[in-house]
């Protein structure tokens, strides 16, 4: 009799930091359980999964590997070495980006024919993956990297259009059939939605969406205690099939593996843990707005302003504006990094995130609420103060704000793609006091640390996302058999 091979998952996630660190996470889950895995990605990317294998390799059952597609940057008219997202500065630069993505399905196709994977795990700007899945008789699965309210509200407003119920950009309305009454108005709703335009984009948008129906199924990283209504929302109501199988960064356990998540950071970790060494617990807020955000140098003078002015001490990740010939390090306040020495700690570029909000001394987060770090400082049980800038942040910021309780929006009103809407400084200073010393701090410290033991739970075994993991892993048994 003749052994039956084992499960083999393919990887191909869309090359941009909030896509790949998510997946370098999912293959270490996966190959945890005994499943082989291969990660598929670019030259460039790379670094993001080897360091990631070479790391995780000797406490696994089952080896992950990585397989490397070159990137058609010439092809579509990219200069050479783009070949992230979060190198993208412009229209034009992002319409080229995506129009490279749909060129690599041929060479996607030749590893499937060489490798014979027996699923396809494809990222949901990857739609021509599921007929590619389809024709050689193999599951794909979507990953979307957000969470199951963000769908739940996404699908309401694209079915129902409540947006158009109202008479101003101002007025609120609510998403109808969903499990709370979630209210919002025009100007946070993404623009192609608002303004109902049509481009390369948007036609990528829907053809992901028609994809994801034909899709065997969605891997999503959350977990069940964090949005119970929403997952049953997205399966029963919806009628989606969906596996929640997170916090996906959580199986990075021990120091090294958080610090070297990701990029090499400007600063060592073990310079940054020495600083916070020396704080007290829960008095130092973290402040971070992800790869894309684009901040111009006036709204960084606002955020140096507003932290100075709370009085409280910080670690504030900066990354340089995308202007040309800009400087951040002169844009900041005169005098500032001085006088914030031993109070603020700047780290420009890639910073340690989860080793970061793990720490002790960290008592809050200030977050543009993509659901990466979101979910990351939900897992550490920290408050947050939600400041969503663009993509389906301001849905998210619903989901902690009102729906658990655990975070102050900063008061963005407008969803501006990249550069969010501008926040003065006494509305940062005000939401980073809540967070850290307000008369509501210690009861929204009190509910995320629970969500934070919950998160931790869910991945461990007999945990509902360890559980979710296994069904998954024995459904595509069965499927290949």
């Amino acid at each position: 009799m003749t052994e039956t091979p084992q499960l083999h998952v393919f990887f191909f996630p869309m090359m941009a930091k909030g896509h790949l660190l998510p997946t370098a996470d999912m293959a270490t889950l996966f190959a945890s359980r005994g499943v082989k895995t291969t990660i598929i990605t670019t030259p460039l990317n790379a670094p993001i999964f080897t360091k990631t294998i070479q790391r995780t390799q000797k406490n696994l059952p089952t080896q992950i590997d990585l397989r490397l597609i070159d990137f058609p940057a010439a092809a579509v008219g990219l200069p050479d070495g783009l070949e992230n997202l979060d190198l993208v500065n412009s229209v034009d630069i992002h319409r080229k980006f995506f129009r490279a993505l749909a060129l690599l399905e041929h060479p996607l196709e030749l590893l499937i024919q060489e490798c014979r994977p027996h699923c396809l795990v494809a990222d949901l700007f990857f739609p021509w993956a599921a007929d590619l899945a389809s024709k050689y008789g193999i599951p794909r699965l979507v990953f979307h990297g957000t969470s199951f309210f963000s769908m739940c509200a996404t699908e309401s407003v694209t079915k129902h259009k409540p947006h158009k119920n109202v008479l101003s950009d101002t007025d609120t309305f609510a998403l109808p059939g969903l499990p709370d009454e979630i209210k919002l108005t025009r100007l946070q709703l993404a623009d192609n939605i608002r303004l109902e335009y049509e481009n390369d984009f948007t036609k990528l948008l829907d053809r992901a969406k028609e994809s994801e129906e034909k899709s065997y199924g969605m891997i999503v990283n959350s977990f069940y205690e964090l949005e119970p209504a929403y997952v049953d929302h997205y399966r029963r109501v919806l009628g989606r099939r969906a596996w929640h199988i997170g916090p996906v960064s959580l199986c990075n356990r021990n120091v090294e593996d958080k610090a070297q998540r990701g990029n090499s950071g400007t600063m060592d970790e073990d310079g940054c843990l020495k600083w916070l060494d020396s704080k007290k617990p829960n008095s130092v807020v973290y402040v971070c707005f992800g790869t894309t955000s684009q901040f111009p140098a006036s709204q960084l003078f606002e955020i140096a302003m507003g932290l100075e002015a709370s009085g409280q001490e910080f670690i504030w990740v900066v990354r340089k504006p995308k202007e040309e010939g800009d400087n951040h390090e002169e844009r900041l306040p005169q005098g500032f990094e001085e006088r914030m020495k031993g109070k603020g700690l700047i780290i420009r570029g890639w910073a340690p995130q989860v080793l970061i909000l793990d720490h002790e001394a960290v008592g809050g987060f200030v977050t543009h609420c993509g659901w990466n770090s979101a979910l990351e400082g939900i897992s550490a049980g920290l408050p947050l103060v939600t400041w969503p800038i663009f993509a389906e942040q301001f849905f998210n910021e619903k989901l902690i704000t009102e729906i658990l309780k655990i975070g102050v929006g900063v008061g963005a009103q407008q969803w501006v793609r990249l550069v969010g809407d501008y926040v003065k400084r006494e509305a940062i200073e005000k939401a980073v006091k809540a967070i850290m010393v307000g008369e509501k701090a210690e009861e929204m410290r009190s509910r995320a640390k629970a969500l934070g033991v919950m998160a931790k739970r869910a991945i461990e075994e007999g945990g509902s996302s360890y559980n979710d993991l296994g069904a998954l892993i024995e459904e595509l048994r069965l499927y290949r058999a």
